[in-house]
């Protein structure tokens, strides 16, 4: 019994001496690892202190300020167009109309490839360019460059903040400027820019430029004036701002600001290799801009005046001196039916001066008469081999002088490219219909339908997917039977209002013949825009 005691108290020694060393083992291994972990991850920096991020602090600046005072006020336009096959378009003149060439080096490139610009080869999927704009009136009137809209479908406008795409309204271009105005209708509250007297603008002044460069919204730049009065870069009416500014493709037509931010010129072009910003840009000065706004809103279009003559640009000093004389504008061409043609004016005469003012050069001959109001009677000095005569005459509109250039008036303002009516019926919707033929009427599921003939690009049924041949059997559930059904319908719908075409559409591809073509029919739909 003894015996048997002993060795139980020995195995339970036994047993306790094992667990108290497997004890002390896990204790040292935990021990040691925690160490060699320790040691690991203090190798990399062991006096190295943990950052700590203070509190944001808003660290202002005229700068930011500007910034964030414009933002509201600066808009993105986006504007889409189908290319189509232009011919004639590189034609070049020799002498100006009352001005001088307008031709400029390939050097002076507006900011992106538009209408006119690019790859012009006809393709038939839409594309789309953009550009910036500023709201210069409360009830949504915006400015920005002619290039910007020239030629396109449509046009939209998203503000800062804002995701909506407000469908913008063309009021009146301007092209010997180079500029725009367009109309938003908006629910919020717009914030017009203040504009400055560009007069007072000096070299070394800071710009600021704000706009969308790339698509990229309200980027701001910052440089100085670089130059003032910049000539022979553009057309015949556009005297620059240059500034050295970053300004890039997407900032056509956005504001350049002086430190106050009030707005002192339009961004129009840049001087570049690369086609990206290289320092120099050009901005329209605001006073011009405020003259041709003015003149839009009242009747659509900028009114100048003419006399109806050509000169040779850059005539020098000693020309005229040889001729015996220091300043004035030797004639080029007479416009016929005129008013220099109609006053007697010549070739070859020099225009002395202005109703009794002299005047320098054919820059300012030009400036003074386009500003002189259409109908004012008018003389002028003219030297005419070596006899000075003075002549009346009275100012003309320089577009109905020059109605035939496409300098002064634009491509598609040239007699004979009206295009003519369309012979089908024209409704609001955006396309041309007629009723549906039999063999089309076999198509559809109850034998009746009107048929697409023409669908208007940048349209609300270009938007919803309409196209030619489709057999429009219902809208909004409303049978389609007849033109004036569609008209019918039409007359009940407002903006805003929600339209569903149900269409029955061909199925391109062979079948046998005498065998009816594969057709599908389907609805399209959407919101008729605002505006």
């Amino acid at each position: 019994m003894k015996l048997l005691d002993k060795m139980r108290q020995q195995k339970l020694l036994s047993m306790t001496l094992l667990l108290f060393t497997l004890s002390i083992g896990i204790v040292i291994g935990t021990l040691v690892n925690t160490g060699v972990h320790a040691q690991r991850s203090g190798v990399a920096a062991p006096d190295a202190t943990p950052l700590v991020l203070p509190k944001a602090v808003q660290i202002g600046n005229e700068f930011s300020k500007l910034a964030n005072m414009l933002e509201p006020s600066v808009v993105n336009i986006t504007a889409d167009y189908t290319p189509k096959l232009q011919e004639g378009k590189n034609r070049k003149q020799s002498q100006g109309d009352d001005d001088g060439d307008d031709d400029s080096s390939d050097l002076f490139k507006r900011f992106f490839g538009g209408p006119g610009g690019g790859d012009s080869s006809p393709q038939s999927q839409r594309r789309e360019q953009s550009g910036t704009g500023f709201v210069v009136d409360k009830n949504g009137y915006i400015i920005t460059n002619n290039h910007v809209v020239d030629g396109v479908d449509r046009i939209k406008v998203k503000l800062h903040g804002d995701e909506t795409e407000y469908k913008a309204r063309l009021i009146g271009t301007d092209r010997e400027t180079d500029l725009a105005v367009i109309k938003i209708d908006s629910k919020r509250s717009l914030a017009p820019v203040t504009i400055a007297n560009s007069d007072g603008v000096q070299v070394g002044d800071w710009a600021v430029a704000i706009g969308s460069p790339f698509g990229l919204e309200a980027s701001v730049t910052a440089g100085i004036v670089s130059a003032t009065d910049r000539t022979s870069i553009g057309q015949q009416f556009q005297r620059f701002i240059q500034t050295d500014a970053a300004i890039n493709p997407g900032n056509s037509g956005g504001p350049l600001l002086n430190i106050k931010g009030e707005v002192i010129g339009v961004n129009t072009m840049i001087a570049t290799q690369s086609g990206g910003s290289q320092g120099i840009g050009f901005a329209l000065p605001i006073n011009t801009v405020v003259r041709v706004y003015n003149d839009i809103i009242r009747e659509g279009r900028v009114t100048r005046g003419s006399i109806g003559i050509s000169w040779a640009p850059g005539t020098k000093l000693e020309t005229l001196r040889a001729l015996g004389e220091d300043h004035g504008v030797i004639v080029g061409e007479v416009k016929k039916g005129g008013p220099a043609d109609k006053a007697g004016v010549k070739a070859d005469d020099i225009i002395l001066a202005i109703n009794g003012q002299a005047v320098k050069n054919g820059d300012e001959l030009v400036a003074r008469v386009a500003d002189i109001p259409v109908g004012t009677p008018t003389s002028i000095t003219v030297d005419r081999d070596g006899k000075k005569m003075e002549m009346k005459l009275t100012i003309q509109d320089r577009a109905k002088v020059f109605s035939d250039d496409p300098r002064v008036v634009g491509e598609n303002a040239v007699p004979g490219n009206t295009p003519g009516k369309e012979e089908t019926t024209q409704v609001k919707f955006g396309i041309s219909i007629r009723g549906a033929s039999d063999e089309e009427k076999d198509l559809t599921p109850d034998k009746r339908g009107i048929t697409v003939t023409r669908v208007e690009n940048g349209s609300f049924a270009d938007d919803v997917g309409l196209m030619e041949r489709d057999v429009i059997i219902a809208i909004n559930r409303q049978p389609m039977t007849s033109v004036d059904d569609i008209r019918k319908v039409q007359g009940t719908l407002k903006p805003g209002d929600p339209v569903a075409f149900r269409v029955v559409r061909q199925i391109p591809g062979v079948r046998a013949k005498g065998a009816q073509p594969r057709t599908n029919t389907i609805f399209l739909s959407g919101t008729l825009p605002q505006n």
